[in-house]
């Protein structure tokens, strides 16, 4: 995987402060798109070990107070993406208790693969849906387009376990 940029103090992204990677690679190629730099898969820099380490500690900074991670692109659910995305949130999970993770994808949460389906299990909001130009508008809260949908997975889970959805698992 590769990735375009990496923000380890943005305040944009999602809610209060993060850190914010935006990986390389989306086959959606939306018309109208402000980051068509991150279209291809190999742009940007190689994302390695010492990159993880860096957002891992980020996180755990405290002179910084994050509240998260936020994952953009590109497409962080891109099918090349998703091994090495996938293991970076379950590091997240695991040696940054407390954070939140959002992600950005144009693919739709009905459509998920199963291994897109693993990652997002692991996340606290989805963000999806392409960006549409023609319903483009800079008022709304962190989605470009209003076709896009904020999806908040706590919340989802917990209606889902305490049986009020009848959907299927996220994986």
């Amino acid at each position: 995987m590769h990735y375009h940029q990496y923000y380890p103090v943005d305040v944009i992204n999602g809610p209060g402060t993060r850190a914010t990677l935006f990986v390389s690679g989306c086959e959606h190629q939306c018309p109208g798109c402000y980051n068509q730099s991150t279209w291809r898969l190999d742009g940007g820099k190689p994302f390695d070990a010492a990159m993880s380490d860096r957002i891992i500690q980020d996180l755990n900074d405290s002179r910084i107070k994050r509240r998260g991670l936020s994952l953009s692109g590109g497409d962080p659910l891109h099918p090349a993406n998703v091994p090495q995305v996938l293991a970076l949130v379950r590091r997240v999970r695991a040696e940054c208790p407390g954070k939140d993770i959002w992600c950005w994808t144009g693919y739709l949460l009905g459509e998920l693969s199963p291994a897109q389906r693993e990652l997002i299990a692991l996340l606290d909001v989805l963000v999806d849906g392409k960006f549409e130009k023609e319903l483009a508008d800079p008022g709304l809260l962190w989605r470009g387009s209003s076709n896009q949908i904020i999806h908040d997975l706590n919340a989802w889970r917990e209606r889902e376990h305490k049986g009020l959805i009848p959907c299927q698992r996220l994986a």
